[in-house]
């Protein structure tokens, strides 16, 4: 079977939404699969979105297999041109291990390092992200704001698109910009 990466773009906006609702639901919860969904919405609706960067993995019969999405963000009220958060991410539950995030992730690193990103941002298992290149945040001066609750400090993970790419990054992460998350 061939796979291809792709912009979301309207085509296949509807799909990558059921995807990871369907992902989240199974993973963790339903509840959890309509919170991510409404996450995602969320962020298609800001002025943080990056068309672009949002990417889906298809099948020969496009059906939707995987899930990206990069978008702005912003720590204190900076860096919006130079940072990314990387959220959520789901591949379809009987395809996982094969690749289909990791593939998805390194090309979107690519295609934002074009676009002049300087750095990504993630919060989630360091296992599944430490592989990619991410790093505990706070060891480059990036700290959740107590607002965020993380299960352990080294889960908000940070890492750098270009060389010298986090020299100037740091700060404290709220969420605060999104309705979902607060």
């Amino acid at each position: 079977m061939n796979r291809h990466i792709v912009a979301v773009g309207e085509r296949f906006s509807l799909c990558a939404l059921e995807l990871v609702e369907e992902v989240f639901s199974e993973a963790e919860s339903p509840e959890e699969g309509r919170f991510v969904r409404r996450l995602v919405e969320e962020i298609r609706s800001k002025r943080y979105y990056l068309p672009e960067l949002e990417l889906a993995m298809i099948d020969d019969e496009e059906n939707v297999i995987g899930y990206a999405m990069f978008s702005r963000f912003h720590i204190e009220g900076r860096y919006e041109d130079e940072l990314l958060i990387l959220t959520p991410v789901a591949v379809k539950m009987a395809l996982q291990r094969q690749h289909i995030s990791k593939d998805l992730i390194e090309h979107g690193f690519k295609k934002a390092a074009e676009l002049g990103f300087k750095a990504v941002m993630v919060e989630g298992n360091p296992l599944n992200y430490r592989p990619r290149g991410f790093e505990t945040s706070a060891k480059y001066g990036v700290v959740a704001a107590p607002s965020v609750h993380l299960p352990h400090e080294d889960c908000m993970m940070i890492r750098a698109l270009v060389p010298g790419g986090l020299d100037d990054i740091h700060g404290t992460v709220d969420y605060s910009c999104y309705d979902t998350l607060t």
